[in-house]
């Protein structure tokens, strides 16, 4: 059976325990088995490296030294990592290791929560399947990302917020490889709530299981 550990905490504004919640019932569903912890000091576990999966949903903090050595070389070695928003990509801002292996670093969200749009660039991905363009409202993430990422959905920034962004296509959606390991993240999801939006949660939910490592 496929194994999964959720790390949440961090700042409250993003629900953490509320996504938690949810990402739990999910797994349940999808057949793991699934733990949760609260403090950071699980990422230094060595059982970590026997998981299918780790979600990370810890906006901010800090993350001590041993804890990022043991979670990376973990997914370098073949554990799926997967999240959504500032839980997984405005983490451990302090943790340049920890970003490399997310692909990619919040930076912004001009005008905070704002009416935009998801654009899907890779249909023919099963994570994307039978998924069109769809509008969204939340923070639109300006992202910092590594060019090596495979993007499969994008947003566009008007300007409205910030004139010198005009025109920026920036990802939304991707996947990558670090090492052995699958890691999916989805900027979409300030608040538990926007799991609501079912585009949104139909593509977390494929990426969480693309990501997890297969049953060994």
């Amino acid at each position: 059976m496929k194994s999964a550990l959720i790390v949440y905490g961090g700042w409250s504004g993003h629900d953490p325990e509320e996504c938690a919640a949810i990402y739990r019932r999910w797994l349940h569903e999808d057949g793991f088995t699934v733990r949760t912890a609260t403090d950071t000091s699980a990422f230094a576990d060595p059982s970590i490296h026997d998981l299918s999966l780790i979600i990370p949903i810890y906006t901010m903090s800090k993350i001590e030294k041993e804890e990022v050595q043991n979670l990376t070389k973990a997914v370098e070695n073949g554990v799926g990592l997967a999240g959504h928003h500032g839980g997984m990509s405005d983490a451990f801002r302090e943790a340049v290791d920890y970003q490399f292996m997310v692909g990619g670093q919040w930076v912004a969200h001009p005008g905070n929560i704002i009416d935009y749009t998801v654009d899907v660039t890779k249909p023919d991905d099963p994570i994307m399947a039978g998924i069109k363009s769809f509008p969204y409202t939340s923070e639109q993430y300006y992202m910092h990302v590594d060019p090596s990422i495979e993007v499969l959905a994008t947003t566009t920034f008007t300007g409205e917020h910030a004139s010198w962004i005009d025109g920026v296509v920036m990802p939304v959606v991707w996947k990558h490889r670090y090492g052995k390991g699958r890691v999916f993240h989805m900027t979409l999801g300030h608040q538990a709530k926007e799991f609501d939006n079912a585009n949104m949660a139909t593509i977390m939910r494929r990426g969480l299981n693309w990501a997890a490592r297969d049953e060994q």
